[in-house]
């Protein structure tokens, strides 16, 4: 179990010397991915907040904050999808759900360019450490695929599972160590090693052997089978090291060849369970002290790239796969005067700002200037165009559909005057789609998309619906953020508009949202700070 003393001798010991700036023609990239982190959480965002999260907030300074930015789902399956592939889930004929048990097939379908697969091409080495969530592909004795489930966990046949057909390391990741599903939720609970499980779950994992804090926050920890040895409460303390262990060991045999690496945390799901050295660090309860905790393995990341010498050539991105939980939500809200929404209406699973935007930052201190804050409408799925366009990589029509390069935004190039994106998608709980078009957003359903607001602890955040009759929600986010006046009947027009576009990008046939021509900037053409411009 890591301490910062155990650190900091980490940081001083282990990690190589500093190695020259820019000594590869490729930046290094590192992805750490949030789960069910919402808008309000980090206080570069939310004035507000009940507990700051310095390290977040020196990265944003360093580089720069987007204020529109958007999850592809509103839970973490999906999600995922679009971080690796590029794409909204409808792409997959599929429905939004997460996966549970042995669920899958993986979304990503065999063949499927990855950010992962399109960055080996360009001579990165890759891996991926934390929650993988995307579907896989199990096995019983006689050969025939599971469907999800717990108890089909005692069903799988392991030697006839693995190598995983659609693990991390069939999907362009040279190295992997991740859980199947969320780590500490939705068993079956073991991990996946280069696509093998070093040991199958074999035990009844019971709820009551994990600490409660303040008796409530170990809500959403499912019973069911687990691996000898399985780690809970200090799961994104081992994911981190694995992380860092692989960039330190790259380092140490090919300095020369760039890397990329995602680390894919459980901070802020459920069940909250703050590792114990971030126990009481925050006036703002378990799940407080959980986002402190995120907030210091950021830190550590960063100190870890500095330490190596390589932090000028390191593009750093810090996203969140939807919105906060419900009752994570309805409890910080009551308990902490903290709302983990930042101020917008909804949440995880919903179709609502809430359940979708999320923080985004971008930091690479030897290209992206210092200091900038962004109005740009963004998307996970734009990060495979983003990199695609740093390193030089032209992106086929049928690749990455929903993927829109922001690197020009980053790079202080492009104003936010001039959009980058005409409209963006995204996907409720229910696979209900949103679209936006400027200030303007369609919401092709009734209510939420996701969450019961009729009934229970939702009930109080329920508002009064404006335009009863409507088939869909249409808003004019510039005058009503809040999303509480339906002009569904009022702007016939737009709202006709929007649906036929929503028509058009959703097709099953040749639907898209991002442009069949995309020119990738280039290295070479990616000014260095210290360059006059």
């Amino acid at each position: 179990m890591s301490s910062p003393g155990l650190w900091r001798v980490v940081l001083t010991t282990v990690l190589l010397p500093a190695a020259p700036a820019f000594a590869q023609a490729l930046p290094n990239i590192v992805i750490v991915y949030a789960d069910d982190l919402g808008y309000g959480d980090l206080s570069c965002y939310n004035g507000k907040a009940a507990y700051t999260t310095p390290r977040l907030d020196r990265m944003a300074r360093e580089g720069i904050r987007f204020t529109d930015a958007h999850s592809p789902a509103t839970v973490c399956s999906p999600s995922r999808y679009g971080l690796y592939s590029g794409q909204m889930v409808c792409r997959t004929g599929r429905r939004a759900q997460a996966f549970e048990g042995p669920g899958g097939p993986s979304y990503i379908k065999p063949g499927e360019l990855t950010i992962a697969d399109m960055l080996k091409t360009k001579g990165y080495r890759t891996g991926v450490f934390g929650k993988w969530h995307v579907g896989l592909t199990w096995l019983d004795k006689d050969g025939k695929q599971l469907g999800g489930g717990f108890e089909n966990s005692l069903r799988i046949d392991y030697a006839k599972s693995t190598p995983l057909p659609d693990g991390p390391n069939a999907r362009g990741f040279d190295a992997s160590f991740v859980t199947p599903n969320c780590p500490t939720t939705d068993p079956l609970y073991i991990y996946l090693e280069n696509g093998m499980v070093p040991v199958p779950a074999t035990e009844r994992h019971q709820s009551k052997e994990l600490p409660n804090p303040g008796g409530k926050w170990r809500w959403d920890n499912d019973e069911g089978w687990k691996a000898k040895g399985y780690r809970f409460v200090d799961a994104d303390l081992l994911f981190f090291e694995k992380t860092v262990a692989f960039i330190t060991e790259h380092r140490k045999k090919t300095p020369e060849v760039p890397f990329f690496v995602v680390l894919a945390t459980q901070i802020a799901h459920a069940p909250v369970l703050p590792a114990p050295e971030f126990e009481g660090a925050t006036k703002a309860g378990a799940r407080g002290d959980f986002v402190h905790e995120l907030d210091v393995l950021t830190g550590r990341m960063l100190d870890a790239l500095e330490s190596l010498g390589i932090d000028d050539n390191t593009l750093v991105l810090f996203n969140s796969d939807n919105g906060p939980e419900t009752m994570h939500t309805v409890w910080m809200r009551e308990d902490h005067a903290h709302d983990p929404a930042g101020g917008l209406r909804g949440m995880k699973r919903d179709g609502w700002e809430g359940g979708h935007r999320v923080p985004f930052l971008a930091r690479w201190p030897g290209r992206i200037p210092a200091g900038q804050v962004s109005t740009q409408l963004t998307n996970t799925t734009d990060i495979f165009a983003t990199v695609a366009s740093i390193v030089g990589y032209t992106l086929p029509a049928e690749v990455a559909v929903d993927s829109f390069d922001m690197l020009p935004v980053m790079l202080g190039m492009q104003a936010d005057s001039k959009p980058v994106r005409p409209h963006m998608l995204t996907q409720s709980f229910r696979s209900e789609f949103e679209l936006r078009v400027g200030n303007w957003k369609y919401l092709a359903h009734t209510g939420s998309g996701g969450n019961d607001y009729a009934k229970g602890m939702l009930h109080k955040y329920a508002l009064p619906e404006t335009a009863p009759e409507a088939t869909g929600q249409l808003f004019d986010l510039a005058k009503d953020p809040g999303e509480t006046r339906n002009l569904f009947f009022e702007e016939v027009g737009k709202r006709q508009e929007l649906q036929a576009l929503l028509a058009r990008l959703t097709a099953k046939e040749g639907g898209r949202t991002a442009p069949v021509e995309r020119v990738p900037l280039g290295i070479e053409r990616i000014p260095r700070r210290n360059e006059v411009r």
